[in-house]
């Protein structure tokens, strides 16, 4: 089997129409689809709920559930904010600084960009506590064929010793040359 594309991606919200409309405002988004349902259509639970569906371009839908009768949302103590998050990648370091500059004007804390060598992107916060990131690729061909060259390596390598493996240090280290 091979899968065809990711159908969604959903995320749990406080407050689904405060979510749609800061994703269209802050980032373009189209808002798609509403379904709310008093039962779980899987399960049959009596668990009512909000579903909302959001654009995300190249028919990619990001889909957020508010969920009312249970308890308040919360994030996993024992996962660093950093590491949840959602990557979006957008077309060039242009829209990357002038939607930086948009987020701040409107009160929103962004970091960044940050360089990845490959890619260079900046992170911020939706109203749900979500992470988000947005990214620009900067990598060249021969970059990446270097990393896809070493990707099993690495990955067996960590499997082993679960530390940091240096095959791909040039990432990081300003070593990297097209020679």
């Amino acid at each position: 089997m091979l899968i065809k594309k990711i159908h969604h991606v959903a995320y749990r919200c406080k407050d689904a129409k405060e979510t749609v409309e800061w994703y269209v405002k802050h980032l373009d988004m189209k808002f798609v689809l509403a379904i709310a349902e008093n039962e779980v259509p899987s399960t049959k639970a009596p668990d009512p709920y909000m579903h909302v569906f959001l654009d995300a371009g190249q028919g990619n839908i990001l889909a957020f559930f508010e969920l009312p009768t249970r308890p308040p949302m919360d994030r996993d103590p024992n996962t660093p904010n950093w590491v949840q998050h959602l990557a979006m990648e957008v077309a060039s370091l242009d829209i990357l600084l002038a939607t930086k500059q948009r987020l701040q004007a409107a009160g929103i804390d962004v970091i960044g960009p940050t360089d990845h060598t490959i890619f260079k992107s900046i992170y911020f916060f939706d109203p749900n506590g979500h992470r988000l990131e947005l990214a620009c690729n900067t990598g060249t061909p021969r970059m990446m064929q270097m990393l896809d060259e070493v990707k099993w390596d690495m990955l067996n390598e960590w499997a082993e010793t679960r530390k940091a493996p240096q095959h791909a240090r040039w990432m990081h280290d300003g070593s990297y040359s097209e020679d």
